[in-house]
């Protein structure tokens, strides 16, 4: 079996234990592991890493595609070994770690980061850690169930450790398309004009000398826990699929829709889930992650075809998914993150993106990444790549949090990773504002009237009153603007003391 998946015969004496090889990983070092969302990551030679750093002083900076499974963030920091981590993390003590200062976290555009390694900006990257399917004849590495930015790091890294895992599928080898983008001045268009071309090769390919180690592991990725949809997330379907269903029939999109973007998590995939009700067809998906809602599309007969980085999904999903992913060979492509993110790309196929926030403010700038302006939950991840060039940006949220006492429309968001100008659509479970060709004003009137919550709607408009009183081309009464944060940070609720005791009433 392992033979099989190694055809290179003369990589078969680099066969070793993951302590031997993380060995090769030295204090002071960075590192690019492979990884997306959850799935594809490394699973052995990073514990022994870990099991090193509570022996010795040994301490990282960490380059992954995104987040990564097993809990291995939580216990890299737990270990007190990561000095820097980069582009994106989902994990509670990791985050808690990040806010505290002891880890310095780049929070970075999923697109960007491997332009910044290519370039030498980030510096030299020592060794890669990849985990694969398959090594070709050649000695090309066959991804798993991610590429993220693993093509890259194995390209770009002095040495590379590759993990062999026989848990992964073998018939995984066929999904990917590994495209890597000349070098600036000299690059050249890349030539997507629809979801499903390829212009790669199936595999990283790689001089076979790099390969300084192998490990043989047998471990399933981590699976994602997904929440049900629930009335709100449901609502807040319907309400897109309105409006989408309304563009169809004003003339502004096609009849089949043009490839859809979703972020990952609950709400976004259950949003895409509603598209199984929906009278669409044909639907394509150009995204960076599938979910449980992709393959649900697929067994609809809703979805046609999915490019994406990486595959990321529940346990009873994975199930039934991996054991026929030959099945889905001509309906799936994998690719790397620059790819799938890629500005140019996205702009030309005129993706739908579907994003969801924090918090949303009058004027249509998101949060997605900071609680209370200061708190990092998990990054930007690749919500500004699509939202900025796509189409139809769209972002959800739902209007309320924490039993009521939090609103996710506030008169100014404490953090902008999203600016009005790349926000076209914002969806609760209360509507749609459609905030296109509107000016700040009608914008304002647009998403309190549509998307804000009752309960918070007259507080919201006597603020915005007020502010208009005041003047300006986008009024805000500045010493006021973040007074709602502040309410819940003394009281525990945004709302004003008589809505309160209304509420506890």
């Amino acid at each position: 079996m392992v033979r099989e998946r190694i055809r290179l015969s003369s990589l078969h004496d680099r066969i070793m234990s993951a302590d031997q090889a993380a060995s090769l990983i030295q204090d002071g070092m960075t590192v690019g592991m492979s990884g997306f969302t959850r799935a594809g990551d490394a699973k052995a030679v990073p514990l022994a890493l870990i099991a090193r750093g509570k022996a010795e002083p040994l301490h990282i900076n960490l380059l992954t595609g995104a987040s990564l499974g097993n809990d291995l963030d939580g216990m890299l920091a737990d270990a007190g070994m990561l000095k820097r981590r980069l582009p994106f993390q989902a994990d509670a003590r990791l985050r808690a770690a990040i806010n505290r200062g002891e880890v310095m976290f780049i929070d970075q555009h999923l697109s960007e980061m491997v332009e910044q390694l290519r370039s030498g900006a980030l510096g030299h990257l020592d060794c890669a850690v990849i985990e694969a399917t398959a090594i070709t004849e050649t000695g090309a590495i066959v991804p798993t169930t991610s590429v993220g930015n693993s093509a890259s790091f194995a390209i770009l890294a002095e040495r590379v450790i590759v993990e062999i895992n026989l848990a992964q599928p073998a018939e995984l080898e066929g999904l990917h398309d590994i495209y890597i983008p000349k070098r600036r001045p000299a690059r050249e268009p890349i030539e997507l004009t629809k979801a499903s071309d390829r212009v790669g090769t199936p595999a990283i390919q790689i001089d076979p000398a790099k390969i300084a180690a192998i490990v043989v592991t047998n471990q399933p990725d981590s699976a994602t826990t997904l929440q049900a949809p629930d009335a709100d997330t449901s609502a807040i379907s319907r309400h897109l699929i309105t409006f989408l269903e309304r563009e169809v029939l004003a003339g502004r999109l096609p009849r089949h829709l043009p490839p859809l973007q979703a972020g990952i998590g609950a709400i976004a995939n259950a949003v895409l889930s509603g598209l199984k009700d929906s009278p669409f067809t044909d639907l394509e998906l150009y995204s960076e992650v599938l979910q449980d809602s992709a393959f649900e599309l697929f067994e609809a007969g809703k979805l046609a075809f999915a490019s994406a980085s990486s595959i990321v999904l529940t346990a009873p999903m994975m199930a039934k998914v991996m054991p026929a992913i030959a099945n889905y060979r001509d309906r799936v492509i994998l690719r790397p993150q620059e790819v799938s993110n890629h500005p140019e790309v996205v702009r030309r196929l005129g993706l739908i993106a579907i994003n969801t926030a924090i918090e949303c403010d009058i004027y249509g700038n998101v949060n997605s990444t900071h609680v209370n302006g200061t708190h990092m939950m998990n990054g930007i991840g690749g919500s500004g790549d699509f939202a900025r060039n796509a189409q139809l940006s769209v972002f959800v949220t739902k209007s309320l949090a924490k039993d009521g006492r939090i609103s996710s429309i506030v008169p100014m968001v404490t953090h902008v990773d999203h600016t009005e100008h790349d926000v076209d659509v914002i969806v609760t479970e209360r509507g749609l504002a459609d905030l296109r060709g509107l000016a700040p004003r009608e914008r304002a009137r647009a998403i309190m009237e549509n998307c804000l919550h009752p309960s918070y709607r007259d507080q919201m408009a006597d603020y915005v009153r007020r502010a208009v009183a005041r003047g300006g081309q986008t009024p805000h009464i500045l010493e006021e603007a973040f007074s709602w944060h502040t309410r819940a940070r003394e009281t525990g609720s945004m709302l004003a003391a008589p809505a309160q005791e209304a509420l506890s009433a």
